[in-house]
């Protein structure tokens, strides 16, 4: 399947997201004020915890359940939007507006004609239960919604979560602010020049390379073209699965 078919998977959590994750929305900036509503669908995934949803943190969840927008192969990953539930007086709780982050993304399905959220040119959300309730009836099942694309303010710096090999390594950046979508990826290791990294999936950032042993820097920039370097963010005596948080952000 091309890549420019894929489409993402929207996970909030369990309650207003500002308070949770140390994440929070505020009105559009710049660019993004310009943008205005646009139709959709939403439905729920997994029980009141939240927890099927929610499971890890980041941009890198996989789940079984999806919605889509357009994704651009996972380019989109970390943007944030707010949703509306509209036209379904006995569905909707008007006037309720989420804030929802991207997390991940599902492929179209083209061996079925009905049913299929994540066809184009279908615009899907599968949000957690708990936030669908904010915005509709459970018995609603599907609720037809509007969203737009808003500006993502989180707390703290950039977070990095180290994964691979040592001949491999692999990158998840998140807790991004600002747009919220990271565009490229460059990583200097303390005996090493700045390296350019390719996108793996979603955030996810890799680069064959060996920085074991080396304290680690990276340069991150999103769409809008504004780029953060965190230097030294990550000591030298690092190990796989650990994540380090910067002191600065977006």
């Amino acid at each position: 399947m091309a890549k420019h078919q894929r489409f993402f998977i929207l996970f909030i959590t369990f309650i207003v997201i500002f308070l949770v994750e140390t994440f929070e929305s505020k009105e559009v900036e710049g660019n993004l004020d310009a943008q205005g509503w646009n139709n959709a669908r939403a439905t729920f995934y997994g029980d009141m915890s939240g927890n099927e949803t929610m499971r890890n943190k980041g941009m890198a969840w996989k789940q079984r359940h999806s919605a889509q927008h357009s994704f651009n192969s996972g380019s989109t990953c970390g943007a944030c939007f707010q949703i509306k539930c509209v036209n379904a007086p006995k569905a909707c709780h008007h006037d309720q507006i989420i804030t929802i982050a991207a997390t991940n993304f599902c492929p179209p399905n083209y061996t079925k004609t009905t049913d299929v959220w994540c066809n184009p040119p279908q615009q899907h959300f599968d949000l957690s239960l708990p936030m669908f309730l904010k915005i509709a009836e459970y018995k609603a099942g599907v609720a037809p919604v509007v969203y737009r694309r808003v500006t993502c303010q989180k707390k703290g710096g950039l977070k990095f979560e180290i994964k691979g090999n040592p001949n491999w390594i692999l990158v998840l950046v998140f807790n991004v602010g600002g747009v919220g979508d990271v565009v490229n990826v460059k990583i200097k290791g303390s005996k090493t020049e700045w390296l350019p990294m390719s996108r793996n999936w979603g955030q996810n950032w890799q680069a064959s390379v060996q920085l074991a042993g080396q304290s680690l820097s990276f340069q991150v920039q999103t769409s809008d073209g504004k780029l953060v370097q965190s230097d030294n963010v990550v000591p030298d005596n690092w190990q796989f699965g650990q994540t380090f948080e910067a002191q600065n952000s977006f």
